[in-house]
């Protein structure tokens, strides 16, 4: 096969992440964006050796074991790709790809326990991070999330499955807002423009949302319309404007500008409460959250007493949910303000044995001086950094439990720990992310 040659395939499976792949005299060809089943129509347009990619042009034959998907965005979008399953469906699949991984890279395991389900399959996000541009090159402004395998169109989702109402009329609003007032988008290429992101946060605690518009500072515009119009409709807790002049297409602030309200939420996990800013990591799907951290404590175990590493902590929600059994809990994370969110919300639960340090694992380790009973680990996607996992082995502790989001990198570095003499005792899956191909992996590692 050649590049550029149209192809009709059957899909035998999908690898993490969203990898379908069949077979054409005996050459494995993946294409994105399908299901087990389907019969699909592409065009190669990558060849390597021993790899063949095509891009998707279409569904000739739907799966035995497809359904109608229930978004009109589904096929424009880049956010989910297995609303076409149920969502029973979607859970054995995900948990297939993960098992697939750890089998392959050879590790030996006590059990893969079933998957947890999400304790909701749709409108279960507390964030989204919307972005400025256009629909096509050259065209007007629309506000939305980035177009399926596009780095620049822009697809509006008004009406999106996966977050509540509010989100869309904060969506609707904004656009509206912004046509009306002639401000134009950041342009990536020339870095020329106004508007950048619209970043939306919920708490399920209070029902109500945290808004931030982010902007360049190329023009100097006054938001606090937007904000009334907003705050007339639904429960706005604050609306912020981020400036932000950085090259990449990230949200962060330069400086950041209180419009209306307060600068955060509040949400609940089981009994403690947690004070939530714009930048702060909180998993995306609170009611989620739970389960995942349930299924943490249950790994962990019930042992009092223990002196726990709860590393890359975040705003230390982990820490915090474990802290009732340990003497101490030590919580390292790189972002130094959701450092200070940690520290906050363990006074705001008047819990006294959690201690959080700023900085890098992988400097920071080596400055605590007691051995730990428990580490906790749950790294970025790509997991834990070669030159920190080592120093984490030579913690010797008895017990570990690794959350990952991306089970590739997990699968990478159980093999290092167990080559350094850990045992994985068991994994189980947790769907924080129905809808989409994304699935969260918890392990618990035993010292041999």
């Amino acid at each position: 096969m050649k590049k550029g040659q149209e192809i009709e395939l059957k899909i035998e499976g999908v690898d993490f992440p969203n990898k379908g792949y069949g077979f054409i005299e005996e050459e494995r060809v993946v294409i994105k964006h399908t299901i087990p089943g389907q019969v699909v129509k592409g065009v190669i347009n990558k060849k390597r050796k021993n790899k063949l990619e095509a891009r998707h042009l279409g569904v000739i034959e739907k799966a035995p074991n497809e359904v109608e998907y229930k978004c009109k965005y589904f096929t424009m979008c880049g956010g989910c790709n297995y609303q076409n399953l149920e969502y029973k469906e979607q859970l054995e699949l995900k948990m297939s790809q993960v098992k697939k991984l750890v089998d392959t890279a050879g590790i030996n395991y006590g059990s893969f326990d079933q998957i947890e389900s999400s304790p909701i399959e749709n409108e279960y996000r507390n964030k989204m991070e919307f972005s400025f541009g256009d629909a096509f090159k050259d065209g007007p402004l629309e506000l939305g999330m980035h177009k399926r395998g596009s780095f620049h169109d822009i697809v509006n989702i008004v009406g999106c499955n996966i977050v509540s109402n509010e989100f869309s009329i904060i969506l609707d609003e904004t656009l509206n807002y912004c046509k009306e007032n002639e401000l134009e988008y950041y342009k990536k290429r020339t870095h020329e423009g106004y508007l950048r992101h619209l970043v939306v946060r919920k708490s399920f605690r209070d029902n109500n949302y945290l808004v931030s518009i982010v902007t360049s500072s190329q023009t100097n515009h006054d938001f606090t319309k937007l904000a009334n119009i907003l705050k007339d409709k639904i429960n706005v807790a604050g609306f912020i404007h981020i400036i932000n002049d950085g090259l990449a297409d990230v949200v962060k602030a330069d400086e950041m500008n209180v419009i209306y309200g307060q600068d955060h939420i509040m949400e609940r996990l089981f009994d403690l409460d947690f004070k939530i800013s714009q930048f702060s990591f909180f998993q995306t799907n609170t009611k989620g959250a739970e389960k995942l951290y349930s299924v943490v404590r249950e790994f962990a175990g019930e042992h009092a007493d223990r002196t726990i590493f709860d590393l890359y902590c975040g705003t230390g929600t982990i820490a915090q949910v474990l802290s009732h059994n340990a003497k101490k809990v030590y919580g390292i994370e790189l972002v130094a303000e959701a450092v200070e969110a940690a520290k906050e919300n363990a006074k705001l639960n008047n819990i006294n044995n959690c201690e959080f340090i700023a900085g890098d694992v992988y400097e920071k380790v080596h400055e605590l001086s007691e051995e730990p009973d428990l580490i906790i680990l749950d790294p970025p996607r790509d997991g834990i950094h070669p030159k920190a996992i080592g120093k984490i082995i030579d913690f010797n502790a008895k017990e570990m439990v690794y959350v990952s989001c991306k089970p590739s990198s997990l699968a990478r570095d159980l093999k290092i720990f167990e080559e350094a003499g850990y045992t994985v005792e068991k994994i189980k899956c947790v769907d924080m992310f129905p809808q989409t191909v994304h699935v969260e992996t918890v392990a618990k590692l035993i010292k041999k």
